[in-house]
């Protein structure tokens, strides 16, 4: 079945696998980095490789808007039907100390909805993709995410202390909790499988979780806020205060578990 979006996706992973090298030049290198504000750390790999994305996708698509991290927004994005939505680099804290816990992160979006994504780590050369409605892969091999029902054992990538402090522990007796940074990466390795769900209960951007979200969707999974609402692109505020993302089998007892939860 011919996809209209297979032109778009093809040059999307191409341009991603070529950032991956950019980011390869800076890694354990003698970078240089700043903050934004407190807290929010940029460096000179993150800008280089937000201009050759910006200039490569935007040159066979002028038409197209663009959302970065790392670009001042132009509220003109609001008034296209496709954008692209890119994080050069999801993880930059990770990056900077060289920790291969770092993603390169583009999907296009129309109308909201994220329709081709690639999720890059340039490191180990994982290469997560996925074009909507067929289906979702890593370096060439289908995902398939997790069929898990229950949070028993659960293998969640969420904080602990966040189960503790809500008494959320009773409900997922052994479940084991870990720590990505970046979180495209955590939602990509939901939907391989490797673990069974990624609860982000601080506000993430549409850069942080487009491309993710379509892979995840794509493998069986989904992703939305504590309430259930789907996560909707390209609006005048890019925020969604919560993320949870699981397969479709977990996904309402984490609703169950987070009813009550209001995020601050």
């Amino acid at each position: 079945m011919t996809h209209r979006f297979k032109a778009e996706h093809r040059e999307l992973i191409n341009a991603v696998q070529e950032a991956g090298k950019i980011a390869l030049k800076f890694y354990k290198s003698d970078l240089k980095s700043w903050d934004k504000k407190p807290g929010d750390p940029v460096s000179e790999a993150d800008l280089a490789i937000d201009t050759y994305l910006r200039e490569r996708l935007l040159a066979s698509h002028p038409s197209y808007g663009w959302l970065s991290e790392e670009t001042a927004d132009d509220p003109d994005r609001l008034s296209k039907s496709r954008v692209w939505i890119v994080d050069p680099i999801d993880g930059t804290r990770s990056f900077i100390a060289g920790k291969p816990e770092f993603t390169i992160a583009a999907a296009l979006v129309e109308d909201g909805v994220p329709v081709c994504a690639a999720v890059l780590n340039p490191v180990t050369g994982e290469m997560f993709e996925a074009l909507q409605g067929h289906g979702a892969f890593l370096n060439r091999e289908k995902l398939i995410c997790s069929p898990k029902a229950d949070l028993e054992g659960a293998r969640l990538l969420a904080s602990r202390q966040a189960f503790e402090w809500h008494n959320w522990l009773e409900d997922a007796p052994s479940a084991k909790f870990s720590h990505i940074n970046s979180i495209a990466y955590r939602i990509v390795v939901v939907a391989d499988h490797q673990y069974d769900a990624s609860l982000s209960l601080s506000a993430k951007s549409d850069w942080d979780i487009a491309a993710a979200d379509l892979i995840l969707s794509e493998s069986g999974g989904i992703s939305t806020t504590t309430k259930g609402e789907r996560l909707i692109y390209n609006k005048k505020k890019p925020l969604h205060r919560t993320v949870i993302s699981s397969g479709k089998a977990l996904h309402p007892t984490l609703m169950d578990l987070l009813k009550d939860y209001k995020p601050r």
